[in-house]
């Protein structure tokens, strides 16, 4: 780099929307190239930022020095600039934090505001003239410095202001700034290389010179394998070292989150229908950006196509990422991608530690792999030379990130494939409306796979009306007599069966039997969960426990029934029902520990499980052959919603579902259960009918104007002052309401729908509003949004509020920006 170009454009990780020129010193100016984190000053405190760009002239006069670059190698390519930025601006996010997201955690310095001992306060403690409360904080202190909320937890009396601030003002304690470095850091493991093989042998111990025949001929083996060898291993080599016969290096390790070695088997012979989807889209690879969406039935080979993709997207030396929507599926696609290509892949998503995420990241961003699979984060792995991505079940909703920045990684690939002129890949048995809609306009280019491999036949599905059982008791209500003796006959003919309700717990709904009120959540509107196994009612939304030997909090009685049903009484019953088979629960509850959903997979592939009773987990992807009967409880749970998506996410999670039988050589069977046979979502997904599903839906869509043929922004306000938080949101819908007339592209292309309470007004203890802005063309609601954002006035006539990321109006009101929600509750 030129010595000239000395000014570098800087995103702060900090919820600030606009970026900053420094200058970087003489000593530091080689070191300069984008990616890189730099640490800066900003304000009072010193911050890490990321490098955007470099220039040789300021756009500001006099720009500040920054003090440290803080990485030896760029963490992201200049490539990937572009799409921060999009991501940015689409989401109304802060540019710092996009990046700090898509990053692997822990790699973030900054000041950290502190509480410390001075001279004075050291002093004073030894004389031991203080109050109780004075001489806890300074005791507390005498070990390093503490944040206001490390020192306030310490003190477990109660800390209060007055006494923090006087003890400032006598001088015992002060202020200070600490800075934090990265929490996860490259691993270092030491290696043990044999100088001169040619060592007295008078008086060597028997275990120095085993250590000496392993060193013999190696360019270097690890400490730990020495150790592994001989327990005091660690010593010895210390002590050769020190006499000049060894020498002690330190070399960066990866830490590898990936599984037992897989073997490569020959690929299958492809169907017609592979060859001619491989054929359409394999033209694509390296000829500028495509897009299209492969709409193939369960079982039909999609994942076959990706793997014929991606080796003729790495012959021409291009980079594939893979996404799929959950971590459950990553194992498997893992394996089927290792057996193909070895160990040429990565793998990023949320279930590796920072250690392993960090390694995975580097190894991308050095290019020791050359294909990455993950879930939604993963669409920021930092590849610079992308050919193909494929979005897997691009249907799926798992794909939006909630939280805060609330983006969609399917969208997102699409976006970056088209700055990288690659192409994307959107695969799905049941495709998105958006989608296929995209596919009607000419957007897409639809590829089809509407056979099974092998020529094995789709399931059959027999529609059951649960309102026939509605007068039995116990779980019988739930289960029909058609599910029992199919389940019976699987049993019996040795085959596996997944019954599927998408609802954790035991029981939903405990009710008092003396007063009649449900146990309800203390900081949600919403009714407690009771967990058999953890013997305790748990809510699903912030996780407020209480004792399943509580008692009513309206009446104080202890009579409470168990009503309602979940994954795990639906266990508990097949436990019951069939002793002797193998019954296991897969839902957020048995896999929340590292390493059970894979054993749980492994088990389910090995033949280990009979039946698995699992929540929306079992109805991804999942390919075993074993499984010949799918029994789905109730399949009218997500109808019940209130968002115009549920007839849609109801179709795609029973046609998905029932997919996942029959995919072996023995015929499969689903039985549907269901409180409304003649909706028809039900009726399509039994009929494994996306086309009249389609039909009947984008009809509805167009009426209604919902999306694809509008747009929308939803800005939720929440608050745990119930009045304050609604005095907010109606001063926000009066503003949007104001601001419609002030443009005619608004007033012709807006609608307003609020504020109004969310269906769950209240969650983890936050009062919930929400503004639903519809546009029937993205730029004027883009223009709009970005006016009714930054351009909020407070109640005085000149006093501009600006929302950072947080987006707080006042202390006790937040409000969140989510563009083209896909949860309305």
């Amino acid at each position: 780099m030129k010595k000239n170009k000395k000014y570098i454009e800087v995103a702060v990780a900090l919820p600030v929307y606009k970026t900053f020129t420094y200058m970087a010193p003489e000593h530091l100016v080689e070191r300069v190239s984008v990616g890189k984190r730099v640490l800066v000053p900003f304000g009072r405190r010193k911050v890490s930022g990321y490098i955007l760009n470099i220039a040789a002239d300021a756009a500001i006069h006099a720009p500040k020095p920054i003090f440290d670059i803080l990485d030896h190698q760029a963490l992201f390519p200049a490539v990937m600039v572009r799409l921060f930025k999009w991501t940015a601006d689409y989401y109304f996010f802060p540019i710092g934090l996009v990046i700090k997201n898509a990053l692997p955690g822990g790699l973030h310095t900054f000041e950290h505001p502190s509480t410390a001992i001075t001279p004075d306060g050291r002093e004073t403690l030894e004389k031991k003239i203080l109050a109780p409360m004075e001489y806890a904080v300074l005791q507390k202190l005498l070990a390093g410095p503490l944040s206001p909320m490390q020192l306030e937890n310490a003190i477990k009396a109660g800390l209060s202001e007055p006494v923090v601030q006087q003890m400032l003002n006598q001088g015992w304690i002060a202020n200070v700034r600490i800075l934090k470095k990265d929490r996860v850091r490259a691993k270092m493991q030491r290696y043990a290389t044999l100088l001169n093989e040619k060592i007295p042998n008078k008086n060597i111990s028997a275990p120095r010179q085993k250590i000496i025949d392993m060193l013999s001929g190696e360019a270097g083996l690890a400490v730990s394998e020495l150790k592994a060898a001989h327990p005091g291993a660690p010593a010895l080599i210390r002590k050769m070292a020190e006499a000049g016969y060894v020498s002690i290096t330190e070399k960066r390790v990866f830490r590898d989150p990936l599984g037992e070695l897989i073997e490569s088997k020959p690929p299958p012979v492809p169907t017609e229908e592979q060859k001619s989807a491989l054929a359409t889209i394999g033209g694509a690879v390296g000829k500028g950006f495509s897009t299209f969406l492969l709409a193939g039935v369960t079982g039909s080979g999609k994942t076959e196509v990706y793997l014929r993709l991606a080796r003729r997207t790495l012959k021409q030396g291009l980079s594939v990422l893979i996404l799929v929507p959950e971590i459950s599926l990553i194992s498997q696609m893992e394996r089927q991608f290792r057996e193909r290509f070895g160990e040429r892949i990565a793998v990023l998503h949320s279930g590796l530690s920072a250690g392993e995420r960090l390694d995975q990241w580097q190894k991308i961003m050095s290019r020791k792999v050359e294909i990455v699979i993950g879930a939604r984060s993963a669409v920021f792995a930092p590849f610079d030379g992308i050919g193909l991505i494929v979005v897997d079940e691009e249907h799926d909703t798992s794909y939006k990130q909630e939280g805060t920045l609330r983006y969609n990684a399917r969208d997102i690939a699409v976006v970056r494939a088209q700055q990288q002129n690659a192409i994307v890949l959107l695969g799905s048995a049941t495709p998105s409306v958006q989608s296929y809609h995209n596919v009607q306009d000419g957007k897409y280019t639809l590829v089809s796979l509407t056979k099974r491999v092998a020529q094995k036949n789709l399931p059959d599905i027999t529609t059951v009306d649960l309102c026939g059982s509605r007068d039995n008791k116990g779980v019988r209500r739930y289960l029909s007599k058609e599910l029992l003796t199919a389940l019976g006959e699987t049993m019996d003919r040795g085959e596996q069966a997944i019954l599927f309700l998408n609802r954790r717990g035991f029981a939903n709904f405990p009710v008092c039997a003396s007063c009649g009120k449900p146990i309800q959540c203390k900081n949600c509107d919403i009714t407690l969960t009771f967990h058999q196994k953890d013997n305790a009612y748990r809510c699903h939304y912030c996780g407020f426990t209480i004792p399943s030997v509580s008692k009513c909090p309206a009446c104080g009685s202890a009579n409470i029934h168990q009503l309602g049903i979940g994954t795990e009484k639906i266990e508990s019953a097949m436990t019951a029902m069939f002793p002797h088979k193998t019954t296991v629960r897969m839902d957020r509850d048995t896999v929340a520990r590292k390493g059970a959903l894979v054993k749980i997979l492994k088990g389910l592939k090995d033949r280990k499980i009979d039946i698995l009773v699992g929540t929306q987990m079992v109805t991804k992807g999942h390919d075993f052959p074993g499984i010949t009967l799918v029994g789905i409880i109730c399949a009218d749970l997500s109808l019940s919603f209130p968002d115009f998506r549920a007839g849609e996410r109801t179709f795609q999670l029973l046609a998905q579902v029932a997919g996942r039988a029959g995919r072996g050589e023995t015929p499969g069977r689903v039985i549907l259960q269901t409180y409304n046979p003649d909706h028809f979502s039900i009726q399509c997904a039994q009929n494994q009918d996306f086309q009249t599903f389609y039909r009947e839906e984008i009809g509805f869509r167009k009426t209604l104007a919902y999306p694809p043929f509008s747009r929308m922004v939803q800005i939720k306000i929440s608050s745990k002052n119930r009045q304050k938080g609604n005095q907010q949101a109606q001063r926000i819908g009066k503003q949007a309401r104001d601001l419609i007339g002030t443009d005619p592209l608004f007033k012709k292309n807006i609608l307003i729908f609020g504020p109004l309470e969310s269906p769950l007004t209240r969650i983890a203890a936050r009062y919930r509003w929400q503004l639903l802005l519809k546009g029937m063309h993205l730029s004027p609601l883009r223009d709009f949004v970005q006016r009714l954002l930054f351009d909020l006035r407070s109640d005085g006539p000149d006093r501009a509020v600006k929302i950072d990321r947080t987006k707080k109006i006042d202390r006790a009101v937040k409000i969140a920006v989510d563009v083209d929600p896909f949860f309305m509750m």
